[in-house]
C-alpha cells in the first residue's frame, strides 16, 4: 500500500466478508477508466455485514473481537487486475508460511490464518463437455505472451510472462497475484490445491544433501546459491478420475517341461503351451495426477510422485501468497490425451495379464469403453533450482510436501578421467604384488 513520507502505519481499509471476496482499490491506486466495470467502493460510514458462523466453526471466528482472517488481508486492484496482502499491523507485505500454515508477516510477525469454509466442496468436472464448453470460449487472436502491471505498493512495473500468475514485485518484493487469469470465463478456474509445507530452508538443506552426493558433479555445480535461481512454485495438475469395461482376446502360455535326447545329450527343456482366452476386466481410477505445465523435465517430476492427493483442500488465493504460481500451458483434454491415457491404457493392460493368468500372456486385441472421465484442477508446490552451467540449464526439484529430490546434474570429466585413473593405478599395484608373490 503506498503511503506518505514518515507514516508507519499506512491506513487499513474495513475487511469484507469471506464470501465477497477482496476489498476495493486501494486510495493510492489511479481510478478505473469510464470504460471498465468497476465495483463501487466500500461505504466507510457502515459497518460491513459478516457471514453467518456455523456450529462446525473455528473458535477464532466465534466470537468479537475475533483474531484477523487471512482473507480480510486482500486487497484487489480493479485497473491492474492484481491482488496483495498487506499486513494489518506495519502494512508490509504478507505471504503464505508453509510451517505455520497461514499468511504471515516477516516484518512484524502478524499471523492470519486461512479460514477454510468447513462445507466447501471439491468440484470435479465432466472432461469431454467442460473442454468443449471452454474451447469455444478462447478468441481466435492469441493473446500476447507479457502483461505488464504496476505494483500497487511501490508503483515499479512488473512483468507476468507466459502462464505466471503469482508472483513478487522486483523493487519491494510485495507478493503480487493476477486476477484476470483466475477469473478470465476461458481459464478453468482453480479447484483444490496441496498448500507448501516444506519451508526454504528444509528444501535447501534437501537441495545441499543431494548435490554433495553427486560424486561426479562438477565443484563448480554444488555452488549453486550463487550460480543458480532457487524458488517455490505452485505447478498446475489435472487428476483424473476414470471407470472403464475392456473386452479383450488374446493368448494364455503356460509352462511345461519335457525331456529330450538321449546319453550325455539328455537335457530338460522348457515350452509353453498356448490356448486363445477371451474376458472382460473393469477398472476404477481416481485421483491420477498429470502436470499441465510446459518447461520443466517432465520425468524428473513424475519422479516426485506419489502426491497425497487424499489432502487436497479448496483453492484459496492465500495459499499462493508470496509464492510463485502458474496457469495451466496444455488445456484437460491435451494433458488427458497425451499423458493420462497412455498411463491408464497400461493400468488396463496389467488388470488383463493379470485376468488372463499363467506364464505368459498375449494380448491380441482390446476395446474400452469409459463410463465415467472426470477431472479436477488442483495447484502442487515444488521448490526449484535452476543452475545455469556451461550454458546449460539443469533443474532440481524439491517435493514441497515430502522433501524428495530429483534433478539432473552435469558429469564432471575430469573427475571421471582421475576414478578411472585411480582404479587403473590400484589394479595395477594388485597386479604386480600378486605377480611378486
Amino acid at each position: 500500500m503506498t503511503q506518505p513520507p514518515g507514516d508507519p502505519h499506512p491506513p487499513v481499509p474495513p475487511p469484507l466478508p469471506d464470501t465477497a471476496g477482496p476489498t476495493a482499490p486501494r486510495s493510492a491506486a489511479p481510478p478505473p477508466l469510464p470504460s471498465q466495470a468497476a465495483p463501487p467502493p466500500v461505504p466507510q460510514s457502515s459497518p460491513v455485514p459478516q457471514p453467518p458462523i456455523s456450529q462446525s466453526s473455528t473458535p477464532d471466528i466465534e466470537a468479537v473481537p475475533r483474531a484477523p482472517r487471512a482473507s480480510d488481508r486482500a486487497m484487489l486492484h480493479v485497473t491492474e487486475q492484481t491482488r496483495t496482502y498487506p499486513c494489518g499491523s506495519c502494512g508490509a507485505a504478507l505471504a503464505f508460511n508453509p510451517d505455520q500454515q497461514n499468511l504471515a508477516c516477516g516484518s512484524c510477525g502478524t499471523t492470519y490464518p486461512i479460514i477454510i469454509d468447513p462445507q466447501a466442496t471439491l468440484s470435479r468436472h465432466d472432461l469431454q463437455s467442460t473442454v468443449q464448453e471452454i474451447r469455444a470460449l478462447i478468441p481466435t487472436g492469441q493473446e500476447g505472451n507479457e502483461h505488464e502491471v504496476i505494483c500497487q505498493s511501490c508503483g515499479g512495473r512488473t512483468i507476468f510472462n507466459g502462464t505466471l500468475t503469482a508472483t513478487r514485485c522486483p523493487y519491494c518484493a510485495t507478493p503480487i497475484q493476477r486476477t484476470d487469469i483466475q477469473d478470465s470465463p476461458e481459464r478453468l478456474a482453480v479447484d483444490g490445491i496441496l498448500p507448501l509445507r516444506v519451508s526454504e530452508d528444509h528444501a535447501r538443506t534437501e537441495i545441499s544433501n543431494w548435490i554433495n552426493s553427486r560424486w561426479f558433479a562438477p565443484s563448480e555445480f554444488k555452488k549453486y546459491r550463487t550460480l543458480g535461481s532457487f524458488t517455490s512454485v505452485y505447478m498446475s495438475y489435472f487428476t483424473y478420475d476414470a471407470d472403464t469395461v475392456t473386452q479383450y482376446r488374446g493368448r494364455r502360455g503356460d509352462n511345461y517341461t519335457v525331456v529330450v535326447g538321449s546319453g550325455e545329450d539328455r537335457r530338460t527343456e522348457t515350452r509353453i503351451r498356448w490356448r486363445s482366452v477371451r474376458g472382460t476386466v473393469a477398472n476404477r481410477i481416481r485421483d491420477l495426477p498429470e502436470n499441465a505445465n510446459t518447461g520443466f523435465d517432465a520425468k524428473r517430476v513424475r519422479e516426485l510422485e506419489p502426491w497425497p492427493m487424499e489432502q487436497v483442500t479448496p483453492y484459496k488465493p492465500e495459499f499462493v501468497a508470496g509464492h510463485l504460481s502458474r496457469t495451466y500451458d496444455n488445456d484437460p483434454m491435451q494433458v488427458f490425451t497425451a499423458a493420462a491415457r497412455p498411463r491408464i491404457d497400461s493400468m488396463i493392460e496389467s488388470t488383463i495379464r493379470a485376468d488372463i493368468g499363467g506364464d505368459h500372456q498375449q494380448i491380441t486385441s482390446k476395446q474400452t469403453n469409459f463410463s465415467l472421465l472426470q477431472f479436477m484442477y488442483v495447484l502442487l508446490p515444488l521448490w526449484l533450482l535452476t543452475v545455469s552451467f556451461e550454458s546449460r540449464p539443469f533443474q532440481v526439484f524439491v517435493n514441497g510436501l515430502t522433501g524428495e529430490v530429483q534433478g539432473q546434474r552435469p558429469w564432471s570429466k575430469v573427475k571421471i578421467i582421475a576414478a578411472s585413473v585411480a582404479v587403473l593405478i590400484v589394479v595395477a599395484v594388485i597386479a604386480y604384488f600378486v605377480w611378486r608373490s
